[in-house]
């Protein structure tokens, strides 16, 4: 029996990683510019995720691949970078226990921007932990 939806699982597998991301990525950038860092994750990246897409035999011709699709695709990819090159730089500047909680902001900003651009429904559960990620990160940040 399943308890839990697959995306759970992956979404828990995107929260765990991304810890280690700060961890790795904060012992990454000393004595290294914050964007040569986030080059080569993104290179590592590229390689990791061609490697995936070949032994899974996933590979798809890119004329398959709508004008929308292609379109959202290539802007989320340029606001990934902008949010590695930002997050990067602020691992150098400044400690792990302040910079990951303000970018865990990025969960407070998703739900408004999926409830105006997306249409995805404002709950109450979702309002209160979404609130109490902005209150937490204000607790950390402050003291």
């Amino acid at each position: 029996m399943n308890f839990f939806p697959n995306w759970i699982w992956f979404a828990l597998g995107s929260a765990f990683f991304a810890a280690l991301t700060a961890i790795f990525g904060k012992l990454g950038v000393v004595g290294v510019n914050s964007n040569v860092a986030t080059f080569i994750r993104t290179i590592v990246i590229l390689f990791v995720t061609a490697g995936i897409l070949s032994l899974r035999a996933e590979w798809q011709k890119p004329n398959t691949i709508s004008t929308y699709s292609w379109l959202f695709l290539v802007l989320s990819g340029i606001a990934t970078g902008l949010s590695w090159l930002c997050y990067y730089r602020a691992l150098q500047l400044g400690p792990i226990t302040k910079v990951a909680p303000i970018d865990k902001l990025s969960v407070a900003f998703a739900i408004i921007l999926g409830i105006i651009f997306v249409g995805e429904k404002l709950t109450w559960p979702v309002a209160l932990g979404g609130s109490l990620i902005v209150a937490g990160s204000i607790v950390i940040i402050a003291f």
